[in-house]
């Protein structure tokens, strides 16, 4: 039960950039900032693998339009990652409070991930791209903000990354219009690639 508030953090902080979770919880570990790290997040090639991915991130989220490919490509991988995590956390493998943690790292990083990537669609209907850079430093800087804060105030934490979660899918229920006007642009743009591909004329019927 004691690690449970870690797991829940983890797995918000997961669903808006696992690969920044991996490698600050990593880092903690192996730095002796905190013992609650396991072992599999310290290991050299973790680290690294991490840290590369995260730049990829911190490229890739910043670019209008970009973000959101990457977002629909992570539909997985970050609850999974949140899951792994989470699972790791909690210890004891195979045993029932691991699959807890697994189950409750993975949903609270699917729910984050899917207000993340609401929020980015709707944010790419503005014109111009300084929002998405803006959104991208915040998101980075928070989810750095709240592991950390976690490590030391667990529970505290877990408050503030609830409400962040709560917060995040009330903006996403106020911004449904734009995601949708946002989606209708994507399948228009790909119906256009579409026509072009076939020289411009509809098929014969």
């Amino acid at each position: 039960m004691s690690v449970i508030p870690l797991v829940f953090t983890s797995g918000w902080a997961s669903g808006i950039n696992a690969y920044a979770v991996v490698l600050l919880l990593g880092l903690f570990g192996a730095t002796g900032v905190s013992d609650e790290v396991p072992a599999a997040l310290q290991r050299t090639d973790v680290l690294i693998v991490a840290g590369v991915l995260f730049l990829c991130e911190a490229i890739a989220d910043k670019i209008p339009y970009v973000d959101s490919v990457w977002d629909t490509a992570h539909t997985v991988i970050r609850p999974v990652a949140g899951a792994v995590v989470a699972a790791l956390l909690a210890g004891e493998s195979g045993s029932l409070p691991e699959l807890a943690a697994g189950a409750i790292g993975g949903s609270t990083a699917l729910m984050s991930h899917l207000v993340k990537a609401g929020t980015r669609m709707a944010v790419n209907t503005s014109p111009e791209p300084f929002s998405n850079v803006g959104m991208s430093i915040a998101e980075d800087l928070g989810v750095a903000g709240v592991i950390t804060f976690a490590i030391f105030h667990p529970i505290a934490a877990a408050v503030i990354a609830a409400v962040l979660l709560v917060l995040g899918i009330v903006t996403v229920f106020f911004l449904a219009s734009r995601i949708r006007r946002f989606l209708r642009r994507r399948a228009q743009r790909r119906e256009e690639k579409r026509l072009a591909g076939t020289g411009g004329h509809w098929p014969p019927g």
